[in-house]
């Protein structure tokens, strides 16, 4: 690992992967907001459009924001871009509280206006055939630009660690989450008590995610520490499906004051 400073970014690499800790969240959102601007504006002039995955969640709040609030200085055409999302709760509806798809037509379609939103069905009835509907649209052409963060087990999406693959041919799958995940849950408001978690949701794989040419992972806060300090250290391996990202040279992780803490 090797760290130099630029002003108040603390820089650093682990294996192949950039780092970027910020002394705040808003900071963090802002730095990595000027990172997604910039692959996006440039991919919408060297191809016409942009194709992404966005992650939901507390974690990419700052990101968001800064997105939307300097939405003008960004000048992002947002009606050239596709969006997907990563994942999904199987068995609710999308105007549940902690519908991802609630999350993304209010802080992405609504707030952005991207030109087309692709959204994962959870209550389609019928999970794995929503799985191979979904993974023809994402393989339709290119992903240009993955934004998600990590969760406090280290899972990516919800690749947990006893279902994780590095390797895996499918782009989504139906995962039973476990039960640091269902807690996370609880835990950040979205569920009122672990039992009104549902126990499967529909994500992305791993192989997915890490497709994009661009990837920027952001991850804020103190209750991250933990497995920002396994995946930057642990050996690489579905224990810690994070750790997968210090050999993905196309990806930066932006962290706080507060994530970046233990390392």
């Amino acid at each position: 690992m090797t760290a130099d400073s630029s002003g108040q970014i603390r820089t650093f690499t682990a294996g192949e992967l950039k780092v970027r800790a910020a002394d705040s969240a808003v900071a963090m959102g802002r730095d990595a907001a000027d990172r997604v601007a910039e692959v996006l504006r440039t991919t919408i002039a060297e191809k016409g459009s942009a194709r992404a995955i966005l992650a939901t969640g507390n974690s990419q709040y700052p990101l968001m924001d800064a997105l939307a609030e300097r939405a003008d200085e960004y000048g992002i055409d947002w009606s050239k871009v596709t969006a997907f999302h990563m994942d999904e709760y199987v068995g609710i509806d999308d105007s549940h509280k902690a519908s991802f798809r609630r999350w993304m037509r209010e802080r992405v379609e609504g707030k952005l206006g991207v030109g087309v939103m692709n959204y994962i069905n959870g209550d389609s009835g019928d999970a794995e055939a929503e799985c191979a509907r979904y993974e023809a649209l994402l393989k339709e052409a290119p992903i240009d630009l993955t934004c998600m963060g990590i969760g406090e087990n280290g899972h990516l999406a919800f690749n947990e660690p006893h279902v994780a693959k590095f390797d895996d041919e499918r782009w989504a799958n139906v995962i039973t989450l476990d039960e640091t995940s269902r807690n996370q849950q609880v835990g950040e408001g979205h569920f009122p008590n672990f039992d009104a978690v549902p126990a499967e949701a529909i994500s992305l794989s791993i192989p997915a995610l890490l497709s994009a040419t661009h990837v920027v992972v952001c991850v804020p806060e103190a209750r991250k520490a933990e497995a920002v300090h396994a995946a930057l250290n642990d050996e690489i391996s579905t224990a810690c499906p994070a750790t997968i990202l210090r050999k993905a040279a196309n990806a930066t992780l932006y962290l706080d004051d507060e994530s970046s803490a233990k390392v």
